[in-house]
């Protein structure tokens, strides 16, 4: 099939096989994770998240070199988009809650190596972003006692002039976050109350922010004089919209985090929504006020919050932002290093990556292991690197993994389904085991003869006009239209994007190509929703499928597109990088991969576990066969 999508034969095959597969509680570490976290533990990990990184580490950067006051609507594109994203990621977070996030997500529908290249750009997405965030928060404690700690670093250490690197080496940033490692390796219950706390203080801060700002407005800031409101157009606020859109990938965190929420098919899609609309709300009344108070190009984009009170003479007030801005950044270092070893964790629990990583400690039941490694490699990027060279590596990973969960979605929507089977009186050979990777959950379930038609199928109002679509097997038509909507997505972008620049097409030109791509991306648009899709009542499902995650995959690439072509290298880079392990290790070690014993299957059906790590899994046998017997059909 198309995009790399298992087919229905091999995830029989596959299955089969975890019934011989030895559960990883052979090491000596425990490898399942403690459900401990409420909805408002997730949603406070999501704001956490969110607003330190946006309002201390982006809104300067953005307003000062990207969109100039104009960065509060490149906050709110963002926020549309990220929305769109987090609605695909509310819906795989409630029905699979398993850690791993957008790894996990693609996994279930696109496979392995797809899901391995997604899981490997939120890995550099996480520690990037760690980093900065530090680089930042050393920043703004320096601007509390007035530069004295950059200045006693350079002149025991010296300047350095080397591209890339900082002018000094931030020992600071580097410290705070083997702190803050240390402090995530105590356990999820230790991480959430520091969480709670700092979340807190943050909000009570941005309120005095907001508050005092309008107090201090100016709108001559915003006049011509000073540059305008949108001194780099539209170009400027799109790119500044791509930089932003890092701002709201906190809501990340959440669904990282699904397998420890204890009712996650609830928790998560409201943990998502609450975060994600505070945190859009605090953006853009934040950046509004920021303008206001001071000129957009004179701002300090290392510590513009705490700056603009100060250069407005109100010293106090600034030591109170900058003690705000400390404590949002401390949520997000949190967060950072809450989920990324947990992502680590799944693609090691999947054999995709070194086993180490898989070990959960028996005491505090977190994975220490991945913890530790990224936060010392966290620390010494913090410690090496500049701000501004940090922040231009975020942003296109994220929206990449946006992109691949969008339409993981719709091809969720359009697979057969049916509830997971239960042991009991009707099924006596069901086999109960514990298996603790994602590929171990997956359970197949018998052919169940369905009167409704089967998602994947041609509706049957449109089967006498669309008869030619029908006549094809279920699934094929949606792998189709689904390959030809993301490739339109691209055309359309690329033409809006580079059309009156860097492809200098004439306008006829322009406008021809604007309208073929478009009616292709609508034509496979309609195809899709001309088929029938999955209902379930039992979880939440995001609304207008498939035009949601279509829209959230068209503004994803857009934002992609405005991301500088050194981001693309770099990107390019590490994507080879990812793809030499993969090959190198993660194929030979991957449990979907490893040598199974030959024999038939005939179910074709995938399902996700309920929730528990307790699952059943059935043998698979043709219906003319009895279940055979054997020394590995029982534990």
């Amino acid at each position: 099939m198309a995009w790399g999508l298992p087919s229905a034969a091999s995830l029989a095959r596959f299955c089969q096989k975890l019934n011989r597969l030895k559960p990883l509680e052979e090491s000596s570490m425990e490898t399942s994770l403690r459900r401990c976290l409420s909805t408002l533990d997730l949603t406070l990990l999501g704001v956490g998240g969110m607003v330190g990184s946006g309002l201390y580490v982006l809104t300067g950067t953005v307003a000062k070199d990207m969109a100039g006051p104009a960065v509060l609507l490149s906050f709110g594109v963002a926020a549309v988009a990220s929305l769109l994203a987090a609605l695909c990621y509310a819906e795989f977070g409630a029905r699979v809650p398993r850690t791993g996030s957008a790894y996990l997500f693609t996994y279930v529908s696109m496979g392995e190596v797809w899901a391995f290249l997604i899981g490997w750009n939120v890995l550099l997405e996480y520690v990037i972003g760690g980093a900065a965030v530090a680089r930042a928060w050393s920043g703004y404690l320096d601007a509390i006692f007035s530069h004295k700690i950059r200045n006693f670093t350079e002149s025991q250490v010296g300047v350095w002039q080397v591209p890339f690197l900082a002018q000094y080496p931030d020992f600071l940033a580097a410290g705070i976050l083997l702190v803050a490692s240390a402090f995530v390796s105590c356990g999820a219950r230790v991480s959430s109350w520091l969480n709670h706390t700092f979340s807190a203080i943050s909000l009570i801060v941005i309120l005095f922010i907001i508050i005092l700002g309008f107090i201090l407005a100016r709108p001559h800031n915003w006049s011509a004089e000073e540059g305008g409101f949108a001194p780099f157009g539209f170009s400027g606020i799109m790119a500044g919209t791509a930089t932003c859109f890092y701002a709201f990938v906190g809501f990340d965190v959440i669904a990282a985090s699904s397998e420890e929420a204890q009712n996650p098919r609830r928790a998560v899609p409201m943990a998502i929504a609450v975060s994600l609309g505070l945190a859009a709300s605090a953006y853009i009344l934040v950046s509004t006020v920021l303008t206001l108070m001071v000129p957009w190009h004179s701002l300090d984009p290392d510590s513009a919050l705490a700056d603009a009170f100060y250069r407005r003479g109100y010293s106090w007030a600034g030591f109170i932002v900058a003690a705000g801005s400390i404590c949002a950044m401390n949520t997000v270092l949190l967060s950072n290093l809450f989920s990324l070893p947990r992502i680590v964790y799944a693609m090691a629990a999947d054999g995709l990556f070194f086993q180490v990583f898989a070990r959960v400690h028996p005491r505090t039941q977190v994975p220490v292991m991945g913890i530790l490694v990224f936060g010392v490699l966290m620390a010494l990027l913090a410690l090496l690197l500049d701000l501004e060279a940090l922040v231009q590596f975020l942003s296109i990973g994220t929206l990449l993994a946006y992109t691949f969960v969008a339409a993981s979605i719709i091809v969720l929507r359009f697979q057969k389904s049916s509830p997971p089977s239960s042991p009991g009186p009707a099924s006596p050979d069901l086999t109960a085991k514990k298996y603790d990777s994602f590929s171990d959950h997956i359970q197949l379930v018998g052919s169940v003869q369905a009167s409704s038609p089967e998602p994947g199928q041609l509706r049957p109002a449109l089967r006498p006009y669309l008869g030619f679509l029908g006549e094809l097997t279920p699934g094929t038509a949606v792998t189709w239209a689904l390959g030809i909507l993301v490739t339109s997505a691209i055309m359309l972008d690329c033409i809006l994007v580079f059309g009156d620049s860097a492809l200098y097409l004439p306008r006829w030109g322009y406008i021809l190509l604007l309208l073929v791509s478009g009616v292709v991306f609508l034509l496979s648009l309609l195809v899709l929703g001309a088929h029938q899709q999955q209902h379930r009542q039992d979880t939440f499902q995001i609304p207008l499928v498939p035009l949601t995650p279509a829209l959230s995959i068209l503004l994803n690439i857009c934002l992609m597109l405005k991301l500088s072509y050194l981001t693309w290298m770099r990107f390019a880079i590490w994507l080879l990088i990812g793809l030499a392990v993969y090959f190198g290790y993660g194929i030979r070690h991957s449990k979907e991969n490893q040598q199974e014993p030959p024999g038939q299957t005939t179910t074709r059906y995938v399902v996700f576990p309920s929730g528990s790590l307790e699952e059943t899994v059935q043998p698979v046998q043709p219906a003319s066969q009895e279940p055979a017997q054997g020394p590995d059909s029982t534990e």
